[in-house]
């Protein structure tokens, strides 16, 4: 481990009677100092034990809490059913609906005068109407009629509720009465990449591009300003390697494990939520290795604007979590927002990420369909360096 009295041997050292930085250290003394820092850096993590808890624990708990929590599909739904004449039909549609694990019927009415009391009392979220004499008028002039009510305080589930329930109905009578007027319009739907409509394929791309800025650009970021509000940066900038190096040496750790948390988010991604890597799993890992390095950036630029642990925990936390959540798809599609921020959405590195692990991940697709978002997310990495490096030269050097 590098001390202090260390960090000033190698200041004195780097410096000749001429006061050229370097004029009395070759090549390999600054091979040997960087390393030297890499492993002081390395030391200081894996002695903070919070650290290490951030950089592996949280990614663990987010992609499982995201993954289980963060869910649209249409589960556990409780149903009211009024039939004011029970008859053998409406038995077995009432039956198809109840058999699977969307639905659960919870009460039968015999009024509609009780479906008020029903939702109120939180009985149930829908109620299925059936009009009088429901079997016997089926084939009749007048026919027979099915409402649906929904609750819809909750507009998501109400529409993609009675949507489903609607979609049962027909395929009931479908199979009960083929070839008569009771059966309808039967539409021929297929769902493409993700037919068993699980949610955890729209959020979880999401999840790991949130995951990873906010871990990588956090940490990063404190990293450097500890060295700066403790006073030490000075000390570190007098040694015989160029400050890129230095900084450099405070990047590498947070990249090495920032690649251990890549793997445990893909590996619970693919065993615990069941969400396959269709497309090249090599070409993803690269991807993903860049959008890291696009997020030690970050946080590298945060670190020449801020002077405090505080201020920086701040500013890649807030200042990255809103724009990564509400303009890079991951919950909201970007293509029903105004032009306005549909264009700011394109500044948002996560944006081009969470496009790209859709397309390689859930799609399926080669890894030429994403060099668009590689070329890009490439074109950040280089930009956020070149920038944040020449801002933390002017500041510190």
């Amino acid at each position: 481990m590098v001390e202090m009295s260390d960090l000033s041997t190698y200041g004195e050292a780097g410096y000749g009677k001429s006061g050229q930085r370097g004029a009395s250290c070759g090549h390999s003394g600054r091979k040997v100092v960087f390393s030297a820092f890499v492993k002081k850096e390395f030391f200081h993590i894996f002695r903070d034990k919070r650290t290490i808890l951030i950089l592996l624990g949280m990614p663990v708990v987010q992609i499982i809490l995201f993954g289980f929590a963060l869910s649209t599909e249409i589960k556990n739904v409780n149903v009211a059913v009024l039939v004011p004449v029970h008859d053998e039909t409406t038995r077995q549609l009432i039956e198809r609906v109840d058999a699977g694990e969307c639905f659960s019927v919870k009460t039968w009415l015999s009024s509609p005068d009780e479906i008020d009391k029903t939702f109120q009392g939180g009985i149930a979220d829908l109620v299925i109407a059936f009009s009088p004499h429901f079997e016997n008028n089926l084939f009749a002039v007048e026919g027979s009629q099915i409402q649906l009510i929904a609750d819809a305080a909750d507009v998501n589930t109400a529409i993609a509720a009675t949507s489903y329930i609607s979609s049962i109905v027909q395929s009931f009578f479908a199979e009960k009465f083929p070839g008569t007027a009771a059966r309808g319009i039967q539409p021929n739907v297929r769902m493409l990449y993700n037919p068993q409509m699980k949610s955890a394929y729209t959020f979880v791309p999401g999840v790991m591009g949130l995951i990873m800025i906010l871990i990588c650009a956090m940490m990063t970021s404190v990293s450097i300003v500890r060295e700066k509000e403790s006073g030490t940066m000075e000390v570190l900038l007098v040694s015989p390697v160029r400050p890129i190096y230095i900084i450099l040496s405070k990047m590498v750790p947070y990249f090495v494990l920032s690649c251990v948390s890549f793997s445990l988010i893909l590996i619970l991604s693919v065993f615990l939520l069941d969400i396959p890597v269709e497309g090249s799993l090599t070409g993803l890992c690269v991807l993903s290795l860049l959008y890291i390095i696009v997020s030690l950036s970050l946080g590298l630029l945060i670190s020449t604007v801020v002077n405090t642990q505080v201020a920086a925990m701040l500013s890649s936390g807030m200042a990255l979590m809103m724009p990564v959540i509400f303009l890079s798809g991951m919950i909201f599609p970007v293509e029903n927002m105004p032009g306005v921020l549909r264009w700011m959405s394109h500044l948002v590195p996560a944006y081009w990420y969470i496009a790209a692990v859709k397309k390689l991940m859930i799609e399926g697709l080669s890894v030429s369909y994403v060099l668009k978002e590689f070329f890009i997310l490439l074109a950040m990495a280089l930009l956020l360096i070149r920038v944040s490096l020449k801002k933390f030269k002017y500041r510190l050097g």
